[in-house]
């Protein structure tokens, strides 16, 4: 069920009606993780038994860890959990990738060999789930948590479906204690929600799906002769179109939820405004860069063990943030990259330890949108040769054809741009739910009704939110 279908509104709003009926808070939690199982079902059944294997061996590994005072056997169960979730990951997302990997090895090695691909398909948000319910395990391995005494609680916070396939990735720490007692629900804060699920769906029908898209997809298309220009745009709008449609799904799983009395975290906060890359990571899908920050970086060592095993640390985190996104070389790729962008930066500021001027941050503003940017042309293409094609367009001056048409069309997708980058600069430090708040009732209804207008209107061109494949 896609966010914008008619299917979805009915859905949730059956979930809504059941949600405020006088009924037992149990009865309400049960029924939206019935509601949840129904959601992910509808994309395709029987993963649904993936959803529950997963569900049900961290609960179990979570109870038999903390009963262990040893810690030998603590990290026996630990292992389990790690296996069983990242084998599965692995199985499902990786096993073509390797066996393709393994064939063009055996090929180049001349032996006369060839293996087939399994040719899985690839479960809806398996990367998400399994990295929430891994963060549980975690968490009452490190001793940060304590298990968890209903099992209908942890399953909802396993499954929730506003951000059950594309994110934000929660924590259990911070979700489980939220379902203790039902919160009552202010018509204000529910008509916020409602604002985060509007907005949302106009970022990624609107802008991601309608504006930016259709640029983007010519631009890969021909990419073999491109002209300067059109290479440019190309880069630039691909950013535009992956910040809207991932934005908007976080933006309308957050809306979804305070709809419901729950709080998601935020995923994002102006990252085309980042100062740096460290800045960058710490707006942009921050929910995985903080969870490869606090059970991977740290865990490795972090920025405790000298600057070179520092340095380790980044590339090696930013190489399995990038393997998480996909099963392709182009994101492993695009992951080095920002692990070298990350170095370069430790680097300079070890050795330039002055605090820059406002000069000096609009200057790096700009090479970090700019490096961001040429990392995505990576993170976007099929293969080498269609990045190398593009990202030697925007370095030649001369030559290549004109695929995107000089017109009035042109003109407004770059002002939409153009506005996109200004009202991120404009909420950079501001709490999206302070902006819309403190916005008169009468301009937020004006928006609101322009945004659902241009929803209507182009609903038939949207595809499905680029985070789900991953």
């Amino acid at each position: 069920m896609l966010f914008n279908s008619i299917t979805f509104i009915l859905f949730f709003f059956w979930v809504l009606v059941v949600h405020y009926l006088p009924l037992n808070w149990s009865l309400k939690k049960a029924h939206l993780l019935l509601a949840s199982y129904v959601f992910y079902a509808a994309w395709n059944p029987p993963f649904v038994l993936l959803l529950w294997f997963s569900t049900l061996v961290d609960w179990q590994m979570a109870k038999h860890m903390d009963k262990q005072v040893s810690k030998r056997k603590r990290k026996t169960w630990l292992a389990i959990s790690l296996s069983a979730n990242l084998g599965m990951l692995g199985v499902f997302k990786y096993a073509d990738f390797l066996m393709a990997n393994f064939n063009q090895l055996l090929a180049w090695l001349s032996i006369d060999m060839q293996f087939a691909e399994p040719g899985l398909i690839l479960p809806m948000g398996i990367s998400f789930f399994t990295f929430q319910t891994l963060s549980y395990t975690l968490d009452v391995y490190f001793k940060r948590l304590k298990p968890w005494d209903s099992f209908l609680d942890y399953a909802l916070f396993v499954s929730f479906f506003p951000q059950l396939v594309a994110g934000p990735i929660v924590r259990a720490k911070t979700f489980l204690p939220q379902l203790i007692k039902q919160r009552t629900v202010s018509v204000n804060h529910f008509s916020v929600g409602i604002c985060f699920f509007v907005f949302g769906l106009f970022q990624k029908t609107v802008m991601a799906d309608v504006l930016f898209a259709p640029i983007v997809n010519q631009v890969y298309e021909n990419h073999e002769q491109l002209d300067l220009l059109s290479a440019w745009l190309g880069g630039l709008f691909f950013s535009a179109q992956i910040f809207c449609d991932f934005s908007g799904y976080s933006m309308c799983a957050i809306g979804l939820a305070m709809c419901l009395g729950l709080t998601l975290p935020t995923n994002f906060k102006s990252p085309f405004t980042a100062i740096g890359f460290s800045d960058f990571w710490r707006r942009w899908h921050i929910s995985l860069s903080s969870w490869l920050r606090d059970y991977l970086y740290i865990p490795l060592g972090g920025n405790r063990m000298g600057r070179l095993l520092r340095y380790r640390n980044l590339v090696i985190t930013m190489l399995l943030g990038g393997l998480w996104h996909g099963a392709a070389w182009t994101f492993v790729i695009w992951g080095a990259l920002h692990g070298l962008y990350l170095v370069v930066e430790q680097g300079v500021k070890h050795v330039f330890k002055s605090t820059p001027n406002l000069l000096m941050k609009t200057l790096l503003a700009g090479m970090t949108f700019v490096c961001v940017m040429l990392a995505f042309v990576v993170f976007r293409a099929e293969n080498g040769a269609q990045a190398m094609n593009i990202l030697t367009g925007m370095m030649t001056s001369s030559g290549g054809a004109t695929v995107i048409a000089r017109n009035a069309w042109l003109n407004i997708v770059c002002v939409a741009f153009l506005l996109m980058l200004l009202l991120q600069w404009f909420i950079r430090d501001r709490k999206l739910t302070n902006v819309i708040t403190q916005t008169n009732g009468i301009i937020r209804a004006v928006i609101l009704s322009f945004c659902l207008l241009l929803i209507f209107i182009s609903n038939g061109d949207s595809d499905a939110f680029i985070y789900f494949q991953f």
